[in-house]
């Protein structure tokens, strides 16, 4: 922070207080000699008697021209009309359109996915999720394994498998 300054850069002349009341109260019993006794504003003789009559005559209503409504009553009507249509239209199609199931996805569909998603669930807590109720052991013998299948298998699992290779 800077330095405060002690000078502030104003000055009054010498002996400007001592006499400064006493000016200031000879100034104003002057101008106050001078100033108006009476009120400068006057209302013409007789203007009372007749302001109740002219207020009432611009106040009073003119009779005003009726557009009747019932003319745009057909659009109102034709412009929601067409909207309940647009919208029952929607609403049909909107419906009609068939949700996917489970069934509906590939196996590979499901297999791609569990492999590009990290679950962090390893093989058992996968089996223990599968329903095995539906499963019968003619379905796992049927399918065919490939040796590449089982070799990257091997590969990938080799630490849960608790199995060492030696090369």
């Amino acid at each position: 922070m800077g330095k405060k300054r002690k000078n502030s850069g104003f000055k009054t002349p010498e002996g400007y207080f001592e006499g400064f009341t006493d000016d200031l109260l000879n100034k104003m019993s002057k101008e106050a000699s001078s100033l108006p006794t009476k009120d400068g504003f006057k209302v013409p003789e007789g203007y009372f008697d007749n302001l109740n009559k002219e207020v009432l005559e611009k106040v009073t209503e003119k009779e005003t021209k009726v557009i009747s409504l019932k003319a745009y009553k057909k659009y109102f009507y034709a412009a929601a009309s067409v909207a309940a249509i647009l919208i029952l239209v929607l609403s049909i199609q909107w419906r009609d359109k068939s949700s996917f199931t489970f069934d509906d996805l590939a196996r590979t569909d499901i297999e791609i996915y569990l492999e590009d998603s990290d679950l962090g669930l390893s093989s058992y807590e996968l089996a223990e999720v599968l329903l095995t109720e539906e499963m019968e052991v003619s379905d796992i013998l049927n399918s065919e394994l490939d040796d590449e299948n089982i070799i990257d298998y091997l590969e990938d699992n080799i630490d849960e498998l608790n199995l060492e290779i030696d090369e």
